[in-house]
């Protein structure tokens, strides 16, 4: 066993920024009566301050993007060649150019209130320029700024380690992808994306790998799970809710993974290369000595603070740039489609007999709702609201927290990301993950409305 001794400044090196990044992204917190994490509230804090002036914002850097993006692809400016972040940021395929040409017109038209009322409407693209993307502005800014904490001290090293005999046999996956899915549970199923990203694009995932995390474990927040509970006038079931939904999240992710079209993944790197076991431990070595001895190795890699500040601005503006303009088209075309046109209620109608199946009342209202999540995890709630039955709106709620995938937030996030989930196979795992979670929520919510 080879014997390792390391410098004091290095172990502080793993130690302190490790539990500032634990602190910041998983230590849950009171604030105003809302269990959270102190990254959620200083981007709460900090929308606050901003006000109004979001929208606006989000706006210009959409439109910023968008003719960055047009003058990258037609002059082709020296600086993207220099630099691989600007080249991979702008240099972008035909199709994620109309995208971003596309949000620009969408957000303009939004906040201005111009053109057709259907794209601007205050339930088609105001709610994403004015709800949801004042959001993510603020939470990419502190999760971007912070995420080096976690990704470049050690802690993903040590998990790694710990947790492997674990998330492999029941995921298929490695250790470190803990950390995500902890992350997206306190605070916010777009920080497990981008956390996955970033790893896929550094080489710690493969494309199975990173695909069945960002679509699995990018988990919805324990805040946004009480926000839709409460939606359905049933807050005071806020414990029986969470465990039904821990018990079929936890379900899906193991039957996930072991089917297409997250089975039939390439187990190759982003940079092409075959997969090599990296949570191997070492002869003589126990789980915690090889997790530790890896972290001290990855934190002393840090040299300079200057590195740190500049890793952080390029994922704050890898986000903005690369994921808001995907959120903004895609979120209200799939608003549009739900608020203007039968699209989702034709499309629920194969689940009526499942439900009855499982003796659910309002059946047909219910399945609507099954469908229509997929633009927009809130809609289901909403519609849900008026259903007489209290069973029913329990299995609805439940249902479209486990669903995790919508367009207008982790979708829209996925999409604009490096993870490599196509939107069609977005939709088939979306489906996948209803019918699987759907039979037990219905179990369970029998029990508890016996």
């Amino acid at each position: 066993m080879k014997n390792h001794s390391f410098r004091t400044e290095d172990i502080l090196k793993f130690i302190i920024p490790s539990l500032i990044g634990i602190g910041l992204f998983m230590f849950p917190v009171m604030y105003k009566d809302e269990l959270t994490i102190p990254i959620a509230i200083l981007a709460k804090l900090l929308g606050n301050l901003l006000g109004d002036t979001i929208p606006a914002i989000m706006t210009a850097i959409i439109t910023i993007t968008a003719l960055a993006t047009v003058l990258t692809k037609i002059v082709k400016p020296s600086f993207t060649k220099r630099d691989s972040f600007f080249n991979n940021l702008l240099n972008v395929s035909i199709f994620w150019t109309v995208v971003r040409v596309l949000a620009m017109f969408i957000a303009i038209m939004t906040l201005f209130e111009i053109g057709p009322e259907v794209v601007w409407s205050e339930v088609t693209g105001a709610v994403i320029l004015f709800d949801l993307l004042p959001v993510l502005l603020t939470v990419f800014l502190f999760a971007g700024l912070f995420l080096p904490l976690l990704l470049n001290f050690g802690l993903l090293e040590l998990f790694g380690a710990l947790l492997t005999k674990i998330m492999r046999p029941l995921f298929k996956l490695p250790g470190r992808s803990s950390i995500d899915a902890l992350a997206s549970w306190l605070g916010d199923g777009t920080i497990g994306v981008l956390l996955t990203s970033k790893q896929y694009e550094e080489g710690y995932y493969t494309k199975r790998e990173a695909a069945v995390i960002a679509t699995t474990f990018s988990i919805v927040s324990i805040t946004f799970s009480l926000v839709v509970i409460t939606q359905v006038k049933l807050g005071s079931m806020f414990i029986p809710f969470y465990i039904t939904i821990g018990v079929a999240g936890f379900i899906a992710a193991i039957i996930m993974p072991r089917i297409p079209p997250l089975s039939r993944k390439p187990d190759t790197y982003y940079n092409g290369e075959e997969k090599e076991e990296k949570d191997l431990i070492p002869a003589g070595y126990s789980p915690l000595k090889w997790g530790y001895t890896q972290a001290v190795d990855r934190a002393a890699k840090n040299k300079s603070a200057g590195k740190f500040f500049r890793d952080g601005g390029r994922n704050v503006l890898d986000m903005w740039m690369g994921v808001a303009p995907i959120v903004m088209t895609f979120g209200t075309i799939a608003l549009i489609l739900a608020e203007n046109t039968k699209l989702f209620v034709y499309l629920g109608m194969p689940f009526i007999p499942i439900l009855e199946l499982l003796q659910i009342p309002d059946a047909a209202r219910a399945s609507e709702s099954l469908i229509v999540g997929f633009a927009d995890m809130f809609l289901p709630a909403l519609l849900a609201t008026e259903i007489p039955s209290e069973l029913t709106r329990f299995v609805v709620a439940a249902v479209s927290v486990t669903q995790l995938i919508y367009l207008s937030e982790v979708g829209g996030v996925i999409l604009g990301s490096k993870v490599p989930v196509k939107l069609w196979e977005m939709f088939v795992i979306y489906i996948l993950r209803t019918l699987i979670t759907l039979p037990v929520i219905a179990l369970m919510a029998h029990l508890f409305f016996f």
